[in-house]
């Protein structure tokens, strides 16, 4: 099935294809927001500045050939013809041009979760039997997926490596059985930045695709302007905003997304991680101040992390020129959108971790202890004992990720300095306490 080239003028409902006249290559990249505003604005059904959300889980036809017509592809969303919700749906298709449009890709497909996103594009790309190179650094949820669930339902094997040693990625990739080369452009938690350009040609080298995900760092970094081939979003998180909403995105050619959706083949069309139109509408409402929520969560970010460094604390943030990729980060990033808005305190110890994120809730209400992030309160995790969890202890090890490491997503509520003596005084009582020994 082929999908219309959308651009601002254009009248369709269907369709989520760059235009060539606005390729990803002729985007203005120096502020993706530039090519969000650039996107097609949807309409309201009776002129409302806002679109209309088509809440239909099924669509009538006038002729009754017309059925068989889409069902063969010959009519699709590029002509107004909708199946099922599951197949695509205005509202859906609508975000995911945007999106599309953030990423600088030529289409977009918005899902339930992040994680069937995730999981959608590996099936999609690695067959039964297949081989995947990935970071040793993930998202515990995605490592589980490839070293535990995929291995005992797919036969599908992971090879994990660090991806800061470019002589490593390139022995882990073997040509004719790689699939797959999977990482994060910033890792969760331990804020490994990922050099994706050589990555991607090292695997490119050898005809293995590259997925990247961005969840940690939307807006910060395009990966398909870097050379990824796929980039996938947890959208629960920076672009939703409001930790309301669990979903997902691909990002990718019109070929790879179109497949996703084929009837017979499609990983996402038969395993059915569908997203909700109203959701949807929900997120695209949102879409238009991101840029603006990421600014300030990286310039609060990086506000703290170095006021924690001179509190003589252990900070991992890349904005810290000590950081060991602050100058790749610094080299890839898009102008003026900082170092990302996760910090990580590494305290040690996990007794400390917990002291501290018991007072920065309860005592001085800096934040919350929660999982996620994004949201516009801080949100405070011990990555081992939580989001991390699924992994070992070596594995933890081997990904940087210490016992008492603390996953902060810094939050843009409140002003700063009443937030920072929050902080400050949630630490006199861990200096009260014993647990925090450095003259403060």
């Amino acid at each position: 099935m082929v999908f219309v080239e959308t651009s601002n003028n254009s009248s369709s409902a269907g369709g989520f294809m760059a235009s060539k006249k606005q390729s990803p290559s002729m985007l203005t990249w120096d502020d993706p927001a530039a090519s969000i505003a650039s996107a097609r604005h949807e309409f309201g059904e009776h002129g409302g500045v806002n679109m209309s959300i088509e809440a239909s889980a099924t669509f009538t036809v006038m002729e009754p050939e017309t059925m068989h017509r889409m069902f063969s592809g010959e009519l699709g969303p590029d002509r107004d013809f909708f199946i099922y919700s599951r197949h695509f749906n205005p509202t859906v298709l609508n975000l995911s041009r945007h999106i599309a449009a953030m990423e600088g890709t030529e289409a977009a497909y918005c899902t339930a979760s992040g994680m069937s996103a995730i999981a959608s594009v590996i099936l999609q790309l690695c067959s039964a039997g297949g081989h995947i190179v990935a970071s040793q650094a993930l998202y515990g949820g995605t490592h589980a997926l490839l070293s535990h669930f995929l291995p005992r339902a797919c036969g599908i094997h992971t090879t994990f490596v660090d991806v800061s040693d470019l002589a490593k990625v390139d022995d882990a990739i073997e040509r004719g059985r790689t699939s797959l080369f999977y990482f994060e452009s910033i890792s969760n938690p331990a804020l490994t930045v990922a050099n994706t350009p050589e990555l991607a040609r090292i695997a490119h080298d050898k005809g293995v695709k590259v997925v990247v995900d961005n969840t940690f760092a939307p807006m910060v970094l395009s990966p398909a302007r870097l050379g990824a081939d796929v980039v996938v979003h947890s959208v629960s998180k920076y672009i939703s905003g409001g930790a309301d909403i669990v979903a997902g995105a691909v990002c990718g050619s019109a070929s790879l997304v179109n497949s996703m959706m084929d009837l017979q083949q499609g990983a996402l069309m038969l395993l059915g991680p569908t997203m909700n139109p109203k959701v949807a509408f929900e997120l695209a409402e949102r879409i238009p101040h991101l840029g603006l929520r990421m600014k300030e969560h990286c310039a609060r970010a990086m506000a703290y992390a170095t006021r924690m460094k001179k509190l003589g604390l252990k900070v991992i943030y890349p904005g810290l020129e000590e950081h060991p990729q602050h100058n790749l980060l610094k080299s890839l990033a898009n102008k003026d959108y900082g170092f990302g808005g996760i910090l990580g305190l590494d305290m040690e110890t996990e007794e400390k971790a917990y002291k501290l994120m018991g007072h920065l809730q309860n005592g001085t209400q800096f934040g919350f202890m929660a999982v996620s992030l994004g949201y516009y309160e801080t949100l405070m995790s011990c990555s081992g004992s939580s989001t991390s969890s699924e992994m070992s202890e070596e594995e933890r090890a081997r990904a940087g990720i210490s016992p008492g490491l603390v996953r902060m997503s810094v939050g843009y509520n409140g002003t700063l300095e009443q937030r920072w003596s929050q902080f400050e005084r949630a630490l006199a009582k861990m200096q009260d306490s014993g647990l925090f020994n450095n003259k403060y």
